[in-house]
């Protein structure tokens, strides 16, 4: 959510700053829109503001999760060095070529996340709650999933999925913007409410674009999974779900914005909204598998 918050802040505030400087360009002097040129343009804001999303996506996660990062040369006690050296060697078994960077974030919540730009510069956050509460074997589990979302390149699958939502997004809302201000009789307040409306309209189209990002983060969810569970054994990997469900009370809601990146379960009713899917579920696909 944290991702996509950006994402939706970053597009609207460059839709803002264009319109305020008259760089619009798809609407013709003699009326109606040029297609084309609202594709092109459309495109352009859609994904600048996923690539902005993404390029700050590490920096955000430490700032906002207070993450402190292991220095695996650094001094390390014991059991610090063999969170390191747990996730390095799972990432190795991932074919990963470059080590995440492994963080510690100090919170009661039993939980965990991956995020970063690109494979090489990528993050692996732990809470002190998970390492407190769980065994060495979920644990692992826990890691070979965070790491599979780096294998699979999910942050930047999810990216260009999000520029082309984006793109859409744009393109709609001004198109509907453009219809609505035309029924407006006053020169004048035409501009204002087709500026006006560009604003609403992307910001509706941008949460219904949201339900498409969320259901392939709910799929991304299963297939990392099954990468753990290549990774680091099937039991593992269902020992860790089975450990998390016991536990996922204990999540820390105060940082909404990044629940999305980590393991949460989601009353019916926002299903369609959730990043996860029911630990259940999750828990008997790997079973089935």
């Amino acid at each position: 959510m944290l991702f996509i918050l950006t994402n939706v802040l970053v597009i609207t505030t460059i839709s803002i700053i264009f319109s305020i400087f008259g760089i619009q360009g798809y609407i013709r002097e003699e009326g109606g829109i040029d297609f084309t040129a609202l594709l092109i343009f459309s495109a352009i804001i859609g994904f600048t503001g996923a690539l902005i999303s993404l390029a700050m996506s590490r920096w955000m996660a430490k700032k906002a999760m207070n993450v402190q990062v292991l220095n695996p040369d650094g001094p390390l006690n014991d059991y610090e060095r063999r969170i390191v050296e747990t996730v390095h060697r799972i990432s190795r078994t991932a074919g990963l070529t470059d080590m995440p960077e492994v963080g510690i974030y100090h919170s009661p919540e039993v939980n965990a996340f991956a995020t970063g730009p690109t494979k090489k510069r990528s993050l692996v956050a732990l809470s002190t709650g998970l390492l407190e509460q769980m065994d060495d074997a979920a644990v692992e589990g826990v890691i070979a999933h965070e790491v599979a979302h780096i294998a699979n390149g999910d942050m930047v699958t999810m990216t260009l999925l999000q520029g082309v939502i984006n793109t859409f997004v744009v393109f709609l809302s001004r198109i509907a913007a453009y219809i609505v201000s035309n029924l407006v009789k006053s020169d004048s307040m035409r501009h204002i409410v087709h500026f006006a409306c560009i604003i609403v309209f992307q910001i509706v189209f941008s949460i219904l674009g949201s339900l498409v990002v969320m259901a392939f983060s709910r799929y991304r969810e299963y297939h990392a999974d099954a990468g753990a569970a290549a990774y680091a054994g099937k039991d593992k990997m269902i020992h860790a779900l089975q450990s998390l469900k016991r536990t996922i009370n204990q999540v820390d809601t105060s940082q909404t914005s990044l629940n999305t990146m980590k393991i949460s379960t989601t009353p019916k009713a926002m299903k369609l909204f959730s990043s996860h899917p029911d630990l259940d579920d999750r828990i008997n696909r790997l079973s089935q598998s």
